[in-house]
């Protein structure tokens, strides 16, 4: 097996490539950037008064989405705060989905890392790297895409419970609906069948589980308009993936960091997968406590 010898080139430097170029690269095959098999939504997407967003990516099993922004040499603070400008606008006009920043250059700076820092982790952002290669015979090129900086990453969601705001149930009806508040109520008289004191709690971020007045967020919940979000704590078990898949049950991504499964639910999940959403919530409460 023979070695090769890539030369390093430079995007900005090279009279043939452009910004637009990266794009189509990218918007042809979203999986090069190495955040999974994302789909494109949108490119060059038109913000009012802030210019024009390069790419819109999305995940289409967790309905989560990137706005990305692409800058040839070294990121600059202009470049950093519109690609937090269109992070904002896109979740505030979209709060269905999940958000995430993404800036893609050739030099992610240490004036970069200060600046993120300045936000002290509120706004989910990833720094991806990218160097171009020339390839033998100098007929072509090879980009790369290394992520420098991942996704600020919430920890378990009741390790700072104390300084969690607490809202009541009508600011999730509004922020969801009522009906899928409701499914909430539902669940908890299952989630009663294992300890009979849980009661919910209405946080801003999530609607949680609370046991004698203290946090036990082994499951937890997001009201979304027409479904509802349930996280669960979980082993991550090729057998309960499997059983998971096996339920028919909308799911959403599995975190490995934290631990979460996400499933999507609807009212009709609770009459034909009742008895498996039971034995889920007890395999949350085991795993949290045993």
């Amino acid at each position: 097996m023979r070695l090769i010898n890539l030369k390093k080139v430079s995007l900005k430097r090279n009279p043939r490539i452009n910004e637009k170029w990266i794009q189509e690269q990218i918007s042809s095959n979203p999986s090069i950037l190495g955040l999974g098999d994302l789909i494109l939504k949108d490119i060059e997407r038109n913000h009012r008064g802030a210019g024009r967003l390069d790419l819109l990516l999305q995940d289409p099993d967790s309905l989560k989405r990137y706005e990305v922004e692409i800058q040839l040499g070294k990121t600059d603070e202009s470049h950093i705060i519109r690609t937090i400008e269109y992070w904002d606008n896109e979740r505030k006009k979209y709060p269905q989905y999940d958000h995430c920043a993404v800036i893609i250059a050739e030099d992610i700076t240490s004036r970069f890392f200060n600046v993120i820092q300045l936000f002290n982790g509120n706004i989910p952002i990833i720094a991806i790297q990218m160097n171009a290669y020339e390839v033998e015979n100098n007929d072509g090129l090879a980009l790369t895409f290394t992520k420098i900086l991942d996704e600020f990453e919430l920890g378990f969601i009741d390790e700072d419970e104390e300084v969690t705001e607490v809202v009541d149930r009508y600011y999730w009806e509004k922020k969801g609906s009522k009906e899928t508040v409701e499914l909430t109520d539902n669940l908890l008289q299952l989630i009663k069948e294992i300890d009979p004191t849980f009661e919910l709690k209405y946080n801003k971020y999530y609607i949680g589980l609370a046991k004698d007045g203290s946090a036990d967020n082994f499951v937890s919940f997001k009201a979304r308009k027409s479904y509802l979000i349930m996280r669960l704590k979980l082993e991550d078990s090729e057998d309960i993936q499997n059983e998971l898949l096996e339920s028919g049950l909308d799911l959403m991504d599995y975190n490995r960091r934290s631990g979460l499964q996400r499933i999507r639910l609807v009212k009709k999940d609770l009459v034909d997968n009742e008895e498996t959403i039971r034995k889920l919530m007890q395999m949350s409460y085991d795993y949290v406590h045993l």
